[in-house]
């Protein structure tokens, strides 16, 4: 498979890495300072294109690639509020994009799990919600995107949550699910999400422990798109 790589930050180079592993040819390679490489032989040629650049460029990036003839895997996040607008361009143009907030196999497990506690802690309101994430002192967007669709996940299976909010100690109202975003060092990414009340705790959470499992997730979902068409993510690859 022939693939084009938008962003050539450390993901970028731990997705070509593990692209060349899996037997795949990389043909262009786009960043900040040469986006002519859009509208190169070499870029056209490619059947997918993986991006992971800055929430302020995904959009037009994916746009770009799509004008080339090439389908998107996408793992920016931070531009979600973007996403309806592309959904309708893909359904009017049959362009195609795979979009996940987190390729990682393992936090679309801890996704599935998140999901399963939510409905059960749905019947007993003696338990509130908080949620903590840890990222490296690079990433750009807090909360994460992964802790924004694990926010989003709870909210849609409990009624009395309606909405999360970045509050980093800071109290938040009852209908609230409160996240602290932690920036420290090179941390890949940790997730915790917090069912608490006065007598105990449950708990679930997920660390990383490299990039590489987020790399290995966005070119195993360029493998999937081949030959589709439409908006596709981890669900659509995992099957949970």
């Amino acid at each position: 498979m022939k693939i084009a790589i938008i962003g050539y930050g450390k993901m970028g180079h731990t997705v070509e890495a593990i692209a060349i592993q899996r037997c795949h040819e990389i043909v262009a390679v786009v960043d900040a300072d040469n986006t002519d490489v859009f509208d190169s032989e070499e870029f056209a040629s490619a059947d997918v294109a993986i991006e992971f650049t800055a929430p302020a460029a995904a959009a037009d990036n994916i746009r770009r690639a799509w004008n080339a003839g090439v389908p998107v895997v996408s793992g920016t996040t931070g531009w979600t509020e973007n996403l309806p607008q592309l959904k309708r361009e893909i359904e009017l143009g049959g362009h195609t994009l795979f979009w996940s907030s987190n390729f990682s196999l393992g936090v679309n497990i801890f996704f599935e799990l998140n999901r399963h506690l939510a409905r059960i802690m749905e019947r007993y309101s003696v338990y509130d919600v908080r949620m903590t994430e840890i990222h490296h002192t690079e990433k750009k967007d807090a909360p994460s995107g992964t802790a924004i669709t694990l926010a989003q996940e709870i909210i849609s299976e409990i009624g009395r949550k309606t909405e999360w909010q970045l509050c980093n100690g800071q109290p938040a109202g009852s209908g609230v699910i409160p996240i602290e975003a932690i920036r420290e060092g090179k941390v890949p990414g940790t997730h915790t999400v917090e069912y608490y009340s006065d007598i105990d705790s449950v708990s679930i959470r997920h660390e990383a422990h490299s990039r590489n499992g987020f790399a290995l997730g966005a070119v195993v979902a360029a493998e999937f798109l081949v030959g589709k068409k439409g908006f596709f993510n981890m669900n659509d690859l995992l099957s949970f």
